[in-house]
């Protein structure tokens, strides 16, 4: 996809949203069920089924995904995606690259071994690694923006407000 076809398709998006702001609001779902028979959750993912449970650090076998990963996971392909869409739209030519993210957990929070651990990643590292002529601060537009508009790092780092409910079975 060249920029001329990206700006093409997303220009009307563009002006509904200018024109009816609330049209775009849109409420992302995700949903699991428990495991009845280990500690587990199987997550629709919309494409597969994916069953997360306990990370072997915390008693897990590693048969199932850990949600800390999935994080992660989830972090890359927004990144990887704003990336290449920003690339396409400042006209940035990419041969290749790799996203990848990483983040530290201490695991004592999460056991509750340690009041005063943490719960949850104490830092997340997100990089890229690209093959390019761009010039440097082309490529620093490129990264600026992608950071401006990749959805989950935005939602990391802001934190948004959360919420916790139980309903009834």
């Amino acid at each position: 996809m060249d920029a001329e076809t990206l700006r093409s398709l997303q220009a009307p998006i563009k002006d509904r949203y200018r024109n009816a702001p609330d049209s775009a609001l849109v409420t992302l779902r995700a949903r699991g069920s428990l495991d009845d028979t280990a500690i587990a959750c199987k997550v629709e993912t919309g494409r597969a089924l994916a069953v997360a449970g306990l990370h072997p650090a915390t008693g897990g076998s590693g048969a199932e995904l850990c949600s800390g990963d999935m994080l992660l996971e989830a972090l890359v392909a927004c990144a990887g995606v704003t990336l290449k869409a920003v690339a396409t739209a400042i006209g940035v030519e990419l041969r290749s690259g790799t996203v990848s993210a990483e983040g530290d957990l201490d695991f004592r929070g999460t056991l509750g071994v340690d009041r005063e651990a943490p719960v949850g990643f104490r830092v997340i590292r997100l990089n890229f690694t690209l093959d390019t002529d761009a010039a440097q601060d082309r490529l620093d537009q490129l990264l600026t923006l992608t950071e401006r508009y990749c959805v989950v790092f935005q939602t990391l780092r802001h934190g948004p407000a959360l919420s916790v409910t139980r309903a009834p079975a």
